[in-house]
């Protein structure tokens, strides 16, 4: 499988380790990470996972400040293969279900979207209000996949990163980011 270009964003939602996890299991597969935290998931990702975002800025090729729509992500003409955004908010999904591209983020979305390349919503909320539901909606007839952070445990995980790497094989599976096995990535 050929290296392809992935962007990972992080939001405020709880879940950050699900971005960290992606962008490990993505560069262990040999692919170039890009990557924009909001300051909200700058502060979430400090509190959950004791990581600042100069610290896994170290583990990606490039990364972008949230409120620069002048960067390449934030045209079409940028060379993007995908795109993650784990985990995703509630306030992201909105934006990006009503085109309201007030940041690098949901303006990434936005070109992923009209240039049909793969996006992935890793949201983050329970329980779910209607206005999440139809959000979703939104977001998937306009061709995003959401991906609720529902790991499964068929694999019989011991570890918390087991219980999540099981997911994020799954979302990379889809984007085809990693080729699909029967076998679970390893703890």
């Amino acid at each position: 499988m050929s290296a392809k270009r992935i962007l990972v964003c992080l939001t405020g939602a709880s879940g950050a380790i699900y971005g960290v996890r992606t962008i490990n299991m993505l560069k262990d597969l040999g692919h170039e990470v890009h990557l924009i935290i909001s300051k909200w998931g700058k502060k979430t990702l400090e509190h959950e996972v004791g990581m600042t975002s100069e610290d896994l800025a170290m583990k990606v090729d490039v990364t972008y400040d949230e409120d620069d729509l002048a960067a390449g992500p934030a045209s079409g003409s940028f060379h993007l293969d995908s795109m993650i955004i784990a985990p995703c908010s509630m306030k992201t999904l909105a934006g990006i279900a009503n085109g309201y591209a007030d940041n690098l983020i949901s303006r990434a979305a936005d070109c992923s979207l009209k240039e049909k390349k793969p996006l992935v919503l890793l949201v983050r909320e329970t329980p779910m209000n209607l206005i999440h539901i139809k959000n979703m909606e939104v977001v998937t007839a306009a061709g995003a996949t959401v991906f609720p952070a529902s790991p499964a445990f068929w694999h019989k995980p011991t570890t918390i990163e087991g219980l999540i790497d099981g997911l994020i094989d799954r979302v990379l599976t889809h984007l085809h980011a990693r080729e699909r096995t029967n076998v679970t990535w390893k703890e």
